[in-house]
Parts: C-alpha cells; structure tokens; sequence
C-alpha cells in the first residue's frame, strides 16, 4: 500500500528562518508534478527580528510555485511588478516560464507583533511545452477555493481537482493539492482518479492499517492504493499529487528538462539578464557556488 515514507529534513532558506523540508528526497523525487515542498513555522516573529527571515529576491525557471498560509502574512514582490500581500486560505500561484524574480518579506504590523507565522510551499514542475512560457503571478482568495466538510472533516482544495471539487486556479498537467483538518477519530480516503499521491502530516497523528504516523512526514502511496485514514489526534495534512512529467533537473531554484536550461538560467542570474523586482531591486540573492563539480563543468541534481 505504501511506497515509501520520507521524514521531513532541516533546511535553511534565510538567516534565522529554518524550515522542514520534504522534497526533493533522494529516494523518491517527485509525486506527480509535485518537486518540492517545505513547511516553515510555525514560528512567532519579533519586530526586531523580522528582517533576518526575510528571503531576498532570487530567481525562478521552468516551474510554478504555490505559497499557502496556514498562519501569519508574508509580502510577495516579483519582476513582474506585483505586491501582494498573502493570508491565511489564500494561494499565490506563480509561474515563473522562461524566468522571474521574487522576494517575500515579513513586514506587516500584526505579523510582527508577536502572531505566529506558519506557511507550505511547493513547487509544481511545468510540461515541457510550458517550461518557457510568460511568467505570470495569481491570487486566489479563499470565495473561489471550493471548502467540503462532513463529520469530523474539513477540506479545502488549493489546486487541481479531487473528490469531485474543481476550482480555477491555473495549473499546466494534471495534478490535486488540498489543505485537510481532521477531528480526532475522524476517518478519510484519498481521492481517486490520480497516479500519484502522497500525505504530508503538517500536525497531529494518523494511523493506516494500525501503523501510527506523525508530524513531519509524509507518506507516499502506490497506485492503486484504497486506505483508511484515522486521526488519532486532530491532525492538519495537506495531500498532492498528479501525473508524473518525466526526467526533472533541479539546481538551486531552477527546474528544466534539459540540463543545458539549467547552465542558462545560471549565467542569466549571474549576468543580471533576469530581472529583479521593480519595488524590490535593493538586494538579492546571488547565485551559489556549485557544490558538484565535473570535468564537463556543474552537474545539476536529477529528479525522476
């Protein structure tokens, strides 16, 4: 019934600011379209410490991002012009195509008066008639994110389509993402209809089939596969998955189907030939040192 279980790993994206990273893990790199997907928070910000989690503007190719709050707020800039603040419910769904810029900052009064911040990203590989079309930039207030409840369930579907819910968020392949509340007691099932799925317990305890499951993991499913879903405590899952795409490269933030994408998003960052954000070009990100290095030059990491 399981495919394999991944226990959520430590990573820095920002000086103070540490978040649990799921994918990509070596040992199965995507679910669906789905490459990445970090948990940060909840954490509770400081005036005086805001600016040291901020993340600085730094680029994207050959992917979409999708930002949801589970607490807090967090400002979206990018080299398209937008400022958008996002809140809990919401999605921001950012296509970055042939190339963008962005930055999310920790500014907002309330935020910073001591509330908890605590947010769910994950990156959405493009198909490759996709992967260099025009960036563009979404938000979807919670109106048009259709929300299903029924004893001891709460569902919101961010993306895609499961259980019969569609919303209008514009994805590129097929694929569902759903934020799930789950009573203690409360008894679930994937969504059909798809070849990949995988669970990510953001809060609480479940068990399948008597095994006990916690906290910071997520479990990915065969195909096929029909279990029962019990919380054993209130628990917050957040579920994914869709078609596979194929061979994926990833390097820092750029996703390609070919590597020779990955060595030109590189030298377009490094040379200033992407973009930075219009109302956020002060500071960025610089490009990273490789950490591989082969007599062909950089090797980016493979995702299949």
């Amino acid at each position: 019934m399981l495919d394999i279980v991944i226990e959520a790993r430590r990573a820095s994206i920002a000086p103070g600011m540490d978040v649990k990273r799921i994918l990509p893990f070596r040992l199965r790199r995507m679910v669906g379209p789905f490459v990445f997907m970090d948990h940060a928070g909840p954490v509770s910000l400081q005036p005086q410490a805001a600016a040291s989690i901020d993340v600085l503007p730094h680029p994207h190719i050959g992917l979409s991002t999708a930002s949801y709050l589970l607490e807090g707020q967090v400002t979206h800039r990018d080299s398209l012009g937008v400022n958008q603040i996002i809140r809990p419910g919401e999605v921001n769904w950012m296509t970055a195509g042939s190339g963008i810029s962005h930055s999310e900052r920790f500014e907002d009064p309330s935020v910073l008066a001591g509330s908890s911040l605590e947010m769910i990203q994950t990156w959405v590989a493009l198909p490759e008639k996709d992967e260099e079309s025009a960036p563009s930039f979404d938000n979807y207030k919670p109106e048009v994110l259709p929300v299903f409840t029924e004893k001891g369930v709460w569902m919101r579907l961010i993306a895609g389509d499961a259980y019969g819910l569609k919303n209008s968020v514009k994805t590129h392949s097929p694929l569902f993402y759903i934020h799930v509340e789950l009573d203690k007691g409360a008894r679930f099932g994937l969504p059909g209809g798809h070849a990949e799925r995988g669970i990510y317990i953001a809060k609480g305890v479940i068990a399948i089939s008597g095994q006990l499951y916690n906290a910071g993991q997520m479990l990915v499913f065969k195909k096929g596969a029909d279990p029962v879903i019990i919380a054993t405590e209130a628990s917050t899952l957040m579920l994914l998955g869709g078609e596979p795409l194929g061979e994926r490269y990833i390097w820092w933030n750029f996703v390609s189907s070919r590597k020779e994408r990955i060595e030109q998003a590189k030298a377009d960052w490094k040379e200033g030939r992407i973009l930075l954000p219009p109302n956020d070009n002060h500071e960025f990100i610089p490009l990273p040192e490789d950490r591989f290095k082969t007599r062909g030059g950089p090797s980016p990491e493979i995702l299949s």
